[in-house]
């Protein structure tokens, strides 16, 4: 899938979306509820230090909890075992993050970074997608599913405009 993506100069701009990035560091858990870790997630949203991240996930916390969502649901602190020289190891911090709160997270990321504006259009998909059942969309034939994918890309191209429109 790709974009384009008008910048201020005039000129015009592909952009390839590559879904696996997210896909690749998405996890399960026993229970079949699929989780991203933060630290993986800093990573691919191309943030350089963990304090900085934690400013994000700190706002994407308070904007979980003003709209009366259970944090704990969607940011579950949890510990990570680090191996650090001569076979030492020690516990940092880190999160098991729901769809929503990655979603939250991009929200309130840095709209400068590409690949912020990527994984909003990524998040806001894969939502939209489990919102559609497995069987509406089975019962849809292949003119139609063509349609409801080219309709999903056309809402994120505008939510790209209009996260460029910003800046």
């Amino acid at each position: 899938m790709f974009w384009l993506i008008l910048k201020e100069d005039g000129k015009i701009e592909e952009i390839v979306i590559n879904n696996s990035l997210f896909e690749n560091i998405k996890s399960i858990d026993e229970n079949g509820n699929e989780y991203w870790c933060a630290r993986e997630l800093m990573i691919a949203l191309e943030y350089k230090k963990w304090d900085k991240f934690c400013n994000v996930i700190n706002d994407a916390i308070k904007a979980c909890e003003n709209s009366e969502n259970i944090i704990d649901n969607h940011f579950l602190q949890v510990g990570k075992m680090i191996n650090l020289a001569r076979g030492a190891k020690r516990e940092i911090k880190d999160y098991k993050l729901s769809r929503y709160a990655c979603y939250l997270i991009t929200q309130n990321g840095d709209s400068r970074k590409k690949a912020i504006a990527l994984a909003q259009t990524y998040f806001v998909i894969q939502t939209r997608k489990m919102e559609l059942t497995e069987t509406e969309y089975e019962k849809l034939d292949e003119d139609e599913k063509r349609l409801y994918r080219r309709m999903q890309t056309k809402d994120g191209n505008r939510l790209l405009y209009k996260i460029a429109r910003k800046k």
